[in-house]
């Protein structure tokens, strides 16, 4: 049931092609999950499980449709991070950031987590990324799904764009904003999208983007890279919003980016059928090169709706990027802070962390190399949250778990995917096995996924309350 003014203008835009863009919401959704190079275990297993033909996500390596009748969130690898569930169009706009390890990246309307967790994976532990959230319910799931897939060395923060770029003033070297829009690339996957839809809301969403986007224009260093993306089909929000922000910009250009079989070029005449912000549109023209810019349509492609584009700032006057740490400094702790801590990374890890630590309350965590300081930021996630340290004692962290592979450390207690004992352990059972005592890590076909601590033959759960699975 697509509104009726969403399918005129859908009719001005496509012309002929318009009924095999409609039927195309008759067919079922294609989905995908991608694989997290960050973790260490069975990927052939993984693999083998959903997709015995391996069909790979055209714009993603990592990316793979998996069949009908998998269910992935459901299955014990979900809680190990070893794979993100991602819409297969969604997985593009990062693919065009180009991250390199070793950057300062700004992922600014970061939730749920999908394109953050992905370029932490191009970052590979390298460099710094911040993933921001505005909306508070939003940031905790964001900072969920960044711990859930071993992500070391991103700083996750509720905040508005216009506080970030008084602060980070040319300071990221790549910026993706996959803006907050309509979502009518969602109509088919989401029914809840088709209520919500109206002319009006197309015309706030404009408006809110850009905001979004002279903001983040403010934060990129000249000869930085900045990938706009939304999962909508209003040439408002899209090549309008890309045309509004060049006249406003005139020290970014459009990057002429390659384009997957598929993939279709972005449109300048669409603005003439988008009557919401007719007015806004109506004295621009069209010499930023829109066609540059790339539209995915569910009739051309194995995926929703989607737009990008890929934009860069004139780097005449770049001097490369700022080394210095902004926004004050961290009080960072020393040797004999760490105490408790060293004491249990000597008993039970194979490896030593080297860097900068911080305490939360009393919790630690390892921060990224000259990491901005987090004076009046809301912070949810300040690097790898290492554990509790309480007085004399240190007690590790499920994130620290995730992150850890199998010979990293001591103790280390195996459990195949298909044994029912992997489900108990989820379900917060104690586990019963022989080994050294003390902190263990739980691995399933050789990924992490927990703590436990043995005493004796008993293997004590220490798998998080708040996320143990019933799957009776």
């Amino acid at each position: 049931m697509l509104p009726e003014e969403f399918k005129s203008r859908m009719r001005l835009m496509l012309g002929s092609d318009y009924d095999k863009f409609e039927k195309s919401f008759e067919s079922d959704k294609y989905q995908a999950i991608r694989l997290n190079t960050l973790k260490k275990g069975n990927n052939k297993k993984c693999l083998d499980l959903f997709s015995k033909d391996k069909k790979q996500v055209p714009w993603d390596t990592n990316g793979y449709y998996y069949e009908e009748g998998f269910f992935p969130g459901k299955h014990p690898y979900h809680e190990a991070g070893v794979y993100y569930i991602q819409e297969p169009s969604a997985m593009a706009p990062v693919s065009y950031l180009g991250v390199q390890p070793g950057e300062k990246v700004l992922d600014l309307c970061a939730a749920p987590g999908g394109k953050s967790t992905q370029i932490a994976q191009a970052m590979k532990g390298e460099g710094i990324l911040v993933s921001n959230e505005i909306n508070p319910a939003r940031a905790k799931i964001l900072s969920l799904n960044m711990e859930r897939l071993g992500v070391r060395n991103a700083l996750v923060l509720n905040e508005d764009s216009t506080k970030l770029s008084n602060i980070f003033i040319e300071y990221f070297d790549r910026i993706l904003v996959d803006a907050p829009c309509s979502g009518e690339g969602m109509f088919r996957k989401n029914e809840d999208a088709i209520s919500e839809w109206s002319l009006e809301n197309v015309k706030n969403c404009v408006e809110r983007q850009t905001e979004i986007l002279d903001n983040a224009s403010l934060m990129l260093r000249p000869g930085g890279r900045l990938v706009y993306s939304t999962c909508t089909f209003a040439p408002g929000e899209n090549e309008g919003s890309i045309t509004s922000f060049l006249n406003r910009h005139k020290d970014f250009h459009i990057v002429d980016a390659f384009k997957y079989d598929g993939m279709e070029p972005g449109c300048f005449d669409y603005l003439k059928a988008d009557m919401s912000v007719k007015d806004i549109y109506d004295s621009y023209e069209n010499i930023y090169g829109i066609d540059k810019t790339i539209r995915l349509w569910p009739h051309k492609i194995k995926g929703e709706g989607h737009y990008l584009a890929v934009l860069e700032k004139d780097s005449l006057y770049d001097t490369g990027s700022a080394k210095a740490i902004i926004n004050g400094s961290n009080k960072l702790l020393s040797k004999s802070d760490l105490k408790a801590y060293r004491e249990f990374e000597e008993e039970f890890l194979n490896i030593k962390f080297d860097g900068d630590f911080i305490l939360f309350g009393e919790q630690l965590y390892l921060i990224p190399e000259n990491m901005p300081g987090l004076r009046g930021l809301k912070v949810l996630r300040p690097g790898l949250h290492l554990g509790t340290i309480k007085k004399d004692r240190f007690e590790p962290s499920h994130a620290l778990a995730l992150f850890l592979s199998a010979e990293m450390v001591k103790n280390v207690h195996e459990i195949s995917s298909e044994d029912s004992e992997i489900r108990s352990y989820l379900n917060g059972q104690t586990i019963r096995c022989e080994g050294n005592k003390g902190w263990t890590l739980i691995t399933t076909d050789g990924f992490s996924i927990g703590w436990g601590k043995l005493a004796g033959t008993v293997l004590k759960n220490h798998y998080p309350k708040g996320l143990r699975i019933n799957y009776q």
